[in-house]
């Protein structure tokens, strides 16, 4: 499968600093995007609110002028952010953002980077490399058989 480089940068980025224990979603140097922006957070004054979809006026400015951070746009950043952190459990509202008790274990983490991955798979529009679903798929597995028989 072909890949785009920022998609291959970033999950490399976020494959290191999960191994590495460098992830933390309550971090905005160490959460997804803090990752693929080499642990900068000047992209968290682009929104009001953690976990938002929202541009502020700064990332509007930013949007509206074209900027990309490390091939990503302001909007993609916060989607980006906003699905790391649902998948690590959190309950993202208009006006808040409700943190859960294990945020730092490594499966929700795993399930927030997986979460990650088909957000960045869906932005460059790409089967989601996390999708194992086929594999139980009775019907391919079912046509796999008969063909072998």
């Amino acid at each position: 499968m072909k890949t785009s480089k920022r998609f291959e940068n970033a999950v490399r980025k976020l494959y290191l600093a999960f191994h590495e224990g460098t992830l933390n979603p309550e971090d905005c140097k160490q959460c997804a995007v803090g990752n693929i922006l080499d642990n900068n957070d000047s992209w968290r004054h682009m929104t009001d609110l953690h976990g938002s979809t929202k541009l502020n006026y700064v990332g509007l400015v930013h949007q509206n002028l074209g900027r990309k951070f490390n091939g990503y746009s302001p909007i993609e950043l916060l989607q980006i952010e906003a699905s790391f952190l649902e998948g690590c459990g959190y309950r993202l509202g208009r006006t808040y953002c409700h943190k859960p008790d294990l945020y730092k274990n490594q499966e929700v983490l795993f399930n927030g980077l997986s979460e990650v991955v088909g957000t960045l798979s869906k932005l460059d529009g790409i089967k989601n490399i996390m999708d194992c679903s086929f594999l139980f798929d009775y019907e391919i597995k079912d046509k796999l058989n008969l063909q072998g028989a």
